[in-house]
């Protein structure tokens, strides 16, 4: 076990394991879902890159492990780290601009409808059909919404990363890739972090529904 800097930035090793995984897989998926709308659609703008046809499971088979990791870091995310996310009073200092609290808020929001992105971007892809894009079925509904989630996250992602440099610096990137853990940061100590009630209203109505899309999203090929 490494020791770590008592001054310096922390994180719950359990959220960089499940961050870090989320964010490899989701530039996998960013990256292979424009090549797969390159290869097959292209109709706002294109790149010369090959078009093979194993563009879609390529980008199906990183989307299904997104998907599934979604789970787990959802649960967390409400959970255990809510902290990091949008809550009722972070209206107040959305009103007081170029104060720290202010870009925290922004940092926060932007967490959070990343989050809602990533929902509807699986479960609008999980309703599409393999078949549609080879077909040149592009005016589908999930398909919209899938290339609009696709959108909503790239934006998301580049807000988080300027927002968190805002926020905490170098300091706060080198605290995610860190391999440091602290001597009480254990699967104990998760379990007794871990509630089910959370302070903020809109984040319960949130997660209702972000772990509703994802059962919904699980179920719905069966009836498909």
């Amino acid at each position: 076990m490494s020791s770590t800097s008592p001054t310096s930035p922390y994180q719950s090793l359990l959220l960089r394991l499940l961050h870090g995984a989320m964010a490899l897989l989701t530039l996998l998926a960013i990256a292979s879902g424009f090549w797969v709308y390159n290869t097959y659609d292209g109709r706002w703008g294109s790149l010369p890159l090959p078009k093979p046809y194993y563009t879609q499971d390529l980008h199906g088979t990183g989307a299904l492990a997104l998907f599934l990791l979604m789970f787990p870091f959802a649960l967390y995310c409400f959970h255990l780290g809510d902290r990091r996310l949008w809550s009722d009073q972070n209206w107040e200092q959305l009103q007081k601009p170029g104060t720290p609290a202010f870009w925290v808020a922004w940092q926060k929001l932007v967490n959070t409808l990343m989050l809602v992105a990533l929902t509807m971007a699986v479960v609008s892809g999980r309703m599409m059909q393999e078949s549609w894009l080879p077909q040149k079925e592009l005016n589908h509904l999930p398909y919209f919404f899938h290339l609009l989630g696709w959108l909503i996250v790239v934006l998301c992602l580049a807000f988080h990363l300027l927002f968190s440099a805002k926020v905490g610096g170098i300091a706060l990137w080198r605290s995610m890739v860190s391999w440091g853990r602290r001597a009480k940061d254990n699967p104990q100590q998760w379990l007794w972090d871990f509630r089910w009630k959370l302070s903020s209203k809109s984040l319960q109505w949130l997660r209702w529904l972000v772990l509703a899309g994802l059962v919904f999203a699980l179920i719905m090929p069966a009836f498909a």
